[in-house]
């Protein structure tokens, strides 16, 4: 039999896309077998320009895939993707009757009988884990046999809907076969067409959820149960992965990799021991489970990355969605996991139903305290009602379609908007397609949620110390202020839609802040002035990075020796201690008032790193008197009027020296 498996059409800018490793586990398990399978990823297709989006674009997937003539087509669906399947299914049926198509992935999983209700042009179900299934339901087809007997399918039968019982889930994961990578395109493939800096694979550590969170389907669709394959196993598909098919980066696929210590600290040894810690990974962690000593062992085992889901700020909330956060434990691992150079994806969630304004105004405080932490990616989202969960059953009835959220995009393939005849899909089926949907939140309309989940990430980026101290000095919940802050920027720069770009940040924040503490008048923390110049020039160098480049002095005539201070470094002068300042925000004890202290501070961006030095009086004056043109003797000449009283010439000029030399190594002097 000839199998054409799907990976429907998607494309959204800011999500890379990766080989469908589902699809490609559920052909390896047929590798055994005589049948012909393909896998279509109508994802890198789009991003190849292989297939254009357009009011044509379904009718050419359908057209791609009859072209291999199949017996069985079968779909990856997610909720995103669910409108393509349904649309691309319909029309392979009409063109080929006899073609069975089937529909595998979270989603269908939950609204399996209400798909195969509504859309007779779909045969079969596969609901969870597809592996053993989908080469059972094969086996069926082949052989002409009744599909009663093949566990975890819903199907039709004539007129008859059946929903067989459920598979029970694999025991030992290592029984099932190894993706082959091979089934798929290169992965040098994806990293062209994403515009990647390098090869990544998805390589799947475990299975499951124990946690019973009100938005999430993950737990649901694993029962709440959690398995991981031997450590042996993923490292050895690691080997394989990186050595044969170029993976230079790796996603470890299991939402509780951290949840079992020994697991981590085993795994990490093994990846050592086998030197694959060269190749970076990034993997889902849980703040109770980390500690200094795991992350050194996961740093120097290639972790590159990590996300923390924080979903919110708000106690109430908290308790709403069943989750608990200690911030104490929070801010703590996010210092700690930074200090080792791993960067933490920290996941916030606002507009639940039951959230009043504090409670939004709590996770975007929270969000902007974890942003002066530094060097982290804060993620907002609005809910996304997803089938088969608790917050789907409850709200289902109260469903409404105002924005749309990050999981309702990417399938918008008619110049930015979507297809009317998804459109009617997505009204005519919430029950299905609750994904695009919304529901009303009690503390904020849905449209200024919308904005403050698609921008405030550049604030905490960009100015959340200054950002956090406008609001406590305004007296503004947060809120308020960055709504005041878009419609501000927006009008300056007679824009008609509200939008905000990083740009806009950087070169219109500072004006709006000053701005506003103008009109208010008695400012009580006047420091403020001084924060919001540091992270100005926090944001000014990070548009270079520094390399380590060995800085040399000539051995002789260092009289004639004309220094040059680097042009990527910013030197300025603050009128209060600034890293005690940054200090105490960083404990979240800000002072209202802080004593005068003059401060110099050097900036730089080095190794992807923010690096802040403060100097004294003199080794500013010398590094501005570096510019390439006046020779080291001429600079020590012009210090010595001021700095020299209490030494002769001679041993000032050593000293002039020795400071050069400490600025070199620093990388404050440029090597050319």
């Amino acid at each position: 039999m000839k199998i054409v498996l799907v990976f429907p059409p998607f494309y959204l800018e800011s999500m890379y896309n990766l080989p469908p490793l589902g699809l490609i586990s559920i052909a390896s398990t047929l590798a055994s077998t005589e049948h012909e399978v393909v896998i279509l990823d109508f994802v890198l297709a789009l991003r190849q320009g292989r297939l254009k989006p357009g009011v044509k674009t379904y009718d050419d997937c359908a057209e791609w895939i009859l072209g291999e003539n199949p017996d069985i087509v079968g779909f990856s669906a997610q909720c995103t993707t669910y409108p393509p399947v349904i649309q691309i299914a319909r029309k392979i049926k009409e063109a080929k009757v006899n073609t069975q198509v089937i529909v595998g992935g979270h989603n269908a999983s939950f609204v399996d009988t209400l798909t195969l209700e509504r859309y007779p042009f779909i045969d079969c179900i596969v609901r969870g884990e597809g592996e053993i299934t989908f080469k059972e339901l094969v086996k069926s087809y082949e052989k002409g046999n009744t599909l009663k007997e093949v566990e975890g399918i819903t199907y039709r039968d004539g007129d008859r809907i059946v929903r067989n019982r459920d598979r029970e889930l694999v025991a030992d994961l290592d029984t099932l076969p190894v993706p082959d990578y091979a089934l798929a395109p290169p992965l040098s493939e994806y990293r062209d067409a994403c515009k990647l800096p390098r090869s990544i694979a998805i390589l799947e550590v475990g299975r499951g959820c124990p946690h019973n969170c009100i938005y999430c389907s993950e737990s649901k669709f694993w029962r709440r149960k959690t398995r991981t394959y031997s450590i042996d196993r993923i490292v050895e598909e690691m080997k394989v992965l990186h050595h044969e098919h170029g993976a230079e980066c790796f996603v470890l696929a299991y939402d509780q990799f951290t949840a079992r210590r020994s697991f981590v600290e085993n795994f990490c040894k093994k990846v050592v021991e086998e030197n694959l810690n060269h190749v970076p990974w990034y993997c889902i962690s849980r703040l109770d489970t980390l500690d200094p000593g795991l992350l050194d062992l996961m740093k120097e085992a290639g972790c590159e990355s990590t996300c923390f889901g924080i979903d919110s700020g708000s106690p109430r909330t908290l308790r709403f969605i069943r989750k608990n956060i200690d911030r104490d434990i929070l801010y703590r691992r996010v210092v700690e996991t930074t200090e080792r150079g791993i960067v933490p994806t920290l996941s916030y969630v606002i507009g639940f139903p039951e959230e009043e304004k504090e409670d939004i105004d709590a996770t975007l405080g929270l969000a902007l305290q974890t942003g002066i932490l530094g060097n982290n990616n804060p993620l907002i989202q609005m809910p996304t009602v997803l089938p088969g969960t608790d917050l789907y059953k409850k709200y289902l009835r109260k469903l409404t379609r105002k924005v749309d959220t990050y999981f309702a995009l990417g399938i918008e393939f008619n110049n930015g908007n979507r297809l009317k005849s998804d459109e009617t899909l997505i009204n005519n089926n919430p029950e299905i397609f609750s994904s695009f949907y919304n529901i009303s939140c009690k503390g904020m309309p849905l449209d200024q949620l919308n904005i403050i989940a698609s921008y405030f990430p550049f604030i905490v980026n960009f100015y959340p110390k200054s950002f956090l101290l406008l609001s406590i000095e305004c007296g503004k919940p947060v809120s308020d202020l960055f709504l005041e802050w878009l419609l501000w920027v927006n009008e300056k720069l007679d824009r008609n839609e509200i939008t905000l770009t990083p740009r806009d940040c950087y070169l219109h924040f500072s004006e709006y802040a000053s701005t506003t503490l103008a009109k208010k008048g008695d400012i009580r923390r006047k420091y403020i002035y001084d924060i919001l110049k540091y992270e100005t020039n926090s944001l000014y160098v990070a548009r270079w990075d520094i390399t380590d480049d060995e800085f040399h002095m000539p051995d002789e005539d260092l009289e004639n020796f004309k220094p040059m201070r680097n042009d990527r470094i910013v030197i300025d002068t603050f009128d209060f201690n600034i890293p005690r300042i940054i200090e105490d925000l960083k404990k979240n004890r800000p002072e209202e008032q802080y004593p005068e202290e003059h401060t110099i501070l050097a900036f730089k961006h080095e190794n992807k790193q923010l690096v802040v030095n403060e100097i004294n009086q003199f080794g500013k004056d010398l590094l501005e008197l570096c510019d390439g043109k006046t020779t080291l003797k001429q600079i020590s000449d012009k210090l010595y009027e001021t700095y020299g009283s209490e030494t002769d010439k001679h041993n000032f000029f050593q000293s002039c020296i020795d400071a050069i030399k400490v600025l070199g190594e620093m990388n404050y002097l440029s090597c050319t």
